[in-house]
């Protein structure tokens, strides 16, 4: 009987782990296509299509990122700036929002929730927004455009951070820190923070990936090159070689621009750094959106 019920467990266990190894085939699938596609020369990807293997190795499309390398780095200097500064201005509003409104005793936190939960649902749509954005504050073409519009505050991490302060953090450890601490932003920086590492690390790695993938802010905003950050330049690249092809084709030239090879050299280049950092996050992922799921 316990024999039999050992075997029924490892053969789970063996179905569950052959289950999680198909699907990381599957994640994986894309991103390898992306690395052999980069290193597949132009002509084969018109001849034969993608391939996990290359058929005619190629270096074309990396030779024309070093060429570039001075506005690609610029680009990517941009996006590291844009990143860093609206990230840590983000985590910051965000966290100490979300920790007023898991205050029992302050007085509109309920106000407040569903100020927030309302922003969620709401919005005053896209062209009201650009009007007000360009017109009021004018921010058009200045770094401000690349980190304030959509990014800045979002309602859904505020509610994480909300319901992690209010479901993992007792009640009687906010008393307790105010016998000791005279106003609540000590307790917030010397309690409540210390005790919130796995939703700080979620809800910051959430809001570093929306900085460094967006690219509509640039795309609505600026128009200036020196402000493009990498998504944009990328975005840029393809138009200006979507547009020189079609007028090769018009007229019928032989020559065949390296374009799909160089989109996956530079789709590449620009997820690498989400690549190496989403580890070091990873341990604090999950234990971040449980605890924040939960309603406090």
């Amino acid at each position: 009987m316990m024999r039999g019920k050992r075997l029924n467990n490892y053969l789970v266990e063996l179905a569950g782990g052959a289950i999680l190894l198909l699907a990381m085939i599957f994640c994986l699938f894309p991103f390898l296509l992306m690395i052999s596609s980069s290193l597949t020369s132009e002509a084969s990807l018109i001849r034969d299509g993608y391939g996990l293997i290359p058929r005619e190795f190629s270096l074309a499309a990396y030779e024309y990122l070093v060429k570039e390398l001075g506005t690609i780095g610029h680009a990517y200097g941009i996006t590291l700036l844009v990143t860093a500064v609206g990230g840590t201005a983000s985590l910051v509003m965000t966290l100490l929002l979300g920790y007023v409104m898991a205050r029992k005793t302050f007085p509109f936190r309920k106000f407040l929730t569903v100020y927030v939960l309302l922003t969620m649902l709401f919005n005053g749509g896209l062209v009201p927004t650009y009007l007000i954005y360009t017109q009021m504050f004018h921010i058009r073409d200045t770094l401000a455009a690349l980190i304030v519009p959509n990014l800045l505050l979002s309602g859904f991490n505020v509610i994480l951070v909300k319901n992690y302060f209010a479901s993992t953090i007792p009640e009687e450890i906010y008393e307790a820190a105010e016998l000791d601490a005279d106003n609540e932003l000590k307790i917030f920086w010397y309690v409540a923070l210390p005790m919130s590492k796995p939703i700080v690390a979620t809800v910051g790695l959430f809001t570093m990936l929306n900085y460094w993938n967006d690219w509509l802010n640039g795309l609505y905003y600026v128009n200036e090159p020196q402000l493009f950050s990498i998504q944009n330049l990328l975005n840029r690249i393809l138009n200006d070689m979507n547009y020189l092809q079609s007028g090769e084709m018009m007229m019928d030239v032989g020559y065949v621009l390296p374009s799909m090879s160089i989109r996956m050299a530079i789709a590449l280049i620009s997820l690498l750094p989400v690549v190496l950092i989403f580890p070091i996050f990873q341990k604090y992922f999950v234990k971040g959106i449980t605890f924040g799921a939960v309603k406090g």
